[in-house]
């Protein structure tokens, strides 16, 4: 079953959300001495990344690993890496060189070669103790879009190709690794979420829907429907 934290508007959600991951994370790295957590993109994170980065963790012990990836060339603006770099890893302080621990999706090798690079790394790892996602509009997560051939595909990474949205090409972690994840998590917000949410929470058979149990926050906006 979904859980649902509402709070008054995005900037408490974000707050939220941080402390949710913050406190899973701790709890991991207590359990078993390390974290695999994989994050999304777009620009709703933002706020609740950068405060993330504010907090007294053991960044040594945590490897992050990306939901999805846009198939552009390197340092192109609208690659979700570039996002985290600026509101996460960048900001953590402390810690001069954690790129031994940050693993980004060579998607800038087209969706298959890249599927294929990233699936080793993912199924070199015993699971993601932690999802963080995202969600759009027409109810996708990462880069799983209603109707995609990808949704089918049960490899740990997979290509998706015919995205509705630009670019046609991506990289995503599948429905079974977001499924096999101890903990997931979205942050969505604003009046623009309320019909989908609204869907999800009629069980529609969405993308979204289809990961288990999700750890929702939002804000009232989005919970209006």
């Amino acid at each position: 079953m979904h859980s649902w934290h509402i709070s008054r508007d995005i900037e408490q959600a974000s707050i939220a959300a941080a402390e949710f991951l913050g406190e899973k994370i701790m709890a991991c790295i207590k359990q078993k001495d390390i974290c695999h957590i994989a994050l999304p993109g777009g620009n709703t994170p933002a706020l609740c990344l950068s405060k993330l980065a504010e907090k007294d963790l053991p960044w040594r012990k945590i490897h992050w690993y990306l939901g999805d990836e846009r198939c552009y060339p390197i340092g192109h603006e609208e690659r979700n890496d570039v996002m985290l770099y600026k509101n996460l890893w960048s900001r953590i302080n402390g810690e001069d060189d954690l790129s031994d621990r940050i693993h980004c999706v060579p998607a800038e090798l087209g969706a298959e070669r890249g599927a294929e690079a990233y699936r080793k790394l993912i199924d070199s790892i015993a699971g993601l103790d932690i999802a963080f996602l995202g969600m759009g509009e027409d109810g996708h997560t990462a880069s799983l879009f209603p109707g995609n051939a990808a949704l089918d595909d049960e490899r740990s990474v997979v290509p998706v190709h015919d995205s509705p949205k630009a670019p046609d090409d991506r990289v995503s972690l599948s429905l079974k690794t977001l499924n096999d994840a101890t903990h997931r998590l979205v942050l969505t917000a604003g009046s623009a979420k309320a019909e989908i949410i609204a869907r999800i929470r009629q069980g529609e058979n969405l993308p979204i829907n289809l990961i288990g149990a999700i750890n929702w926050f939002v804000d009232e906006a989005a919970m209006a429907e």
